[in-house]
């Protein structure tokens, strides 16, 4: 039997030096912590992610979420909120805003039926004033406060004299005291603080049946009738904020093209005043920086998510001198307001500013939906263009100009920074005509009243320097309508939706002798396409 030889065994490792020996153990240590790390790793991280997405654990955190923010949670927390509270002394750094809540805010229960068409008893207005101005101001809110019709308040920082106020006006509160409150804007006024919060003191009145608060100034000119029609188009059951920005580019670029001019007027639904009036005092110390009331405001309800809902009636008139460019080049939309009345020229020639706007607003009242509304019409024979402002003016061009033209604001005016620019208007504007041989003659309103249930106005030729210069430089041209001292309009009224898809009025021509004229404006018939005919 044939044996095999065994070779006997041979560690190799024994061949190694020890250095290797120990490398070889080094690596074999390493890469089974490796494996344990990685494993234990994994196994804690499913832990953790079965604990959080867990159901009870979701609902104790949440649960422990909504202890740790109640005021008693803390005995401590109470303690100091009591404290602070009796310091007149606000706190140095603004606190945070509230969290938004999910649920809606509970609707007015003294909110009319829905079936109920607003009106102005559905309506509060809140007047920002002066007790210094008043006297003067009075007459300026004399001119379009309907004292049977409206309701609201005119609120000033201090008492005047009773014999200050009477029953043709609204009437006189004192704003609530304002020191608490921190204002560090160096070149502003506090008066700010206390007007932003008109609306809360306005709110907190609780009188009933009211849809809508509107806020404007002393010397803001309301026409009721078109804010009424205007307001109409919205559901005042929920949180609605209308007004319209400044004229000025510099104004709207500093505070902000989305924030109504309180000067303009601002409307706002009960249920955003409603949500304002929880939270305003908190906004404001957050703003300490901010320059006036409106755009404090607008913070407060930029932090409640509302967005501004943009009327073109709305006029925060940030202008100064001759108004003419924007009065008889109104945009096609319902008049609504104006503003800074007295810091512009007179509206009609040889009146004094007041005896100027009682004019304008007598006109108003008229007619209160057609008041300023446009109309242009042509006198192809003689190569004439008219175009009307109701209320206020009637141009005579003596040639023809597009209706693209005449939509653009001829700058009379300079804004409230007394810039003179072009581009600081966030609207459409033209240079005057430089030649007198352009220019047009103006008619202005003279007298207006009824006739049937039409409008009657009478405008007079007024007298310039440039009637001599027309004589002179315009020779052989013939001066136009060089007879007619007077155009009288005949204005037909808008029908009542007619501002839910405006358009700009059409006019007829009808020439009665060499020293009348007759303009009969209305509505465009169904099937007249053009002004140009």
């Amino acid at each position: 039997m044939k044996t095999t030889k065994m070779m006997p065994y041979q560690d190799k490792s024994s061949n190694m030096s020890p250095r290797r020996v120990r490398s070889r153990h080094w690596r074999h240590s390493r890469t089974g912590t490796a494996v344990v790390a990685v494993l234990a790793l994994l196994l804690s991280t499913a832990a953790w992610l079965s604990l959080v997405f867990s159901g009870t654990t979701t609902r104790c955190w949440h649960r422990f979420k909504d202890w740790e923010r109640r005021p008693q949670a803390f005995p401590w927390g109470r303690r100091r909120q009591d404290r602070s509270s009796s310091i007149l002394q606000p706190p140095t750094t603004s606190p945070p805003p509230p969290s938004v809540s999910l649920l809606p805010f509970p609707r007015n229960s003294s909110l009319p039926s829905a079936g109920e068409e607003l009106s102005l008893r559905h309506i509060v207005f809140g007047i920002a004033g002066s007790s210094h101005l008043w006297k003067r101001r009075k007459e300026l809110v004399r001119l379009w406060w309907r004292p049977k019709d409206m309701r609201g308040h005119v609120w000033l920082e201090e008492r005047v004299s009773p014999e200050e106020g009477d029953d043709s006006l609204p009437a006189i509160m004192v704003s609530e005291d304002i020191s608490r409150f921190r204002y560090t804007n160096p070149t502003g006024h506090p008066s700010g603080l206390r007007i932003s919060r008109i609306l809360s003191e306005s709110f907190r009145l609780g009188l009933p049946d009211v849809r809508w608060f509107v806020l404007g100034d002393d010397d803001t000119i309301f026409n009721a009738d078109n804010l009424v029609s205007v307001l109409n188009k919205y559901d005042p059951s929920e949180m609605v904020y209308i007004g319209g920005p400044s004229e000025s580019h510099s104004a709207n670029s500093y505070f902000s093209y989305s924030m109504a001019f309180g000067g303009g007027g601002i409307a706002i639904s009960h249920p955003l005043a409603e949500a304002l009036s929880k939270i305003q005092d908190g906004c404001l110390d957050r703003y300490p920086k901010l320059y006036g009331s409106d755009d404090r405001l607008h913070a407060c309800i930029t932090e409640l998510g509302v967005p501004l809902t943009r009327e073109h009636g709305f006029h925060q008139w940030d202008i100064r001198g001759n108004a003419h460019g924007l009065l008889s080049s109104h945009p096609i939309a319902p008049f609504v307001s104006i503003h800074h009345v007295e810091a512009v020229d007179p509206f009609y020639p040889g009146l004094s500013s007041l005896e100027s706007l009682k004019r304008f607003t007598r006109a108003m009242k008229v007619d209160p939906g057609s008041f300023l509304q446009r109309s242009i019409c042509y006198d192809h024979t003689r190569h004439l263009t008219f175009s009307v402002s109701l209320g206020y003016v009637v141009q005579v061009f003596p040639h023809i100009v597009l209706p693209r033209e005449l939509e653009r604001s001829e700058q009379t005016y300079s804004a409230w920074n007394r810039i003179n620019n072009r581009n600081e208007f966030d609207f459409d504007t033209r240079d005057p005509y430089r030649s007198v041989c352009k220019k047009p003659i103006l008619f202005f309103l003279k007298d207006v009243g009824r006739e049937g249930n039409a409008t009657l106005g009478s405008y007079e030729r007024a007298r310039g320097k440039d009637d001599l210069k027309r004589k002179v430089f315009c020779f052989p041209q013939m001066r136009p309508l060089r007879y007619v001292q007077h155009i009288q309009v005949l204005g037909y009224p808008l029908s009542k939706n007619w501002h839910l898809v405006p358009r700009r009025l059409c006019c007829r021509l009808n020439q009665t002798s060499s020293e009348l004229l007759k303009l009969t404006v209305g509505q465009c018939e169904k099937g007249s396409f053009s002004s140009f005919n």
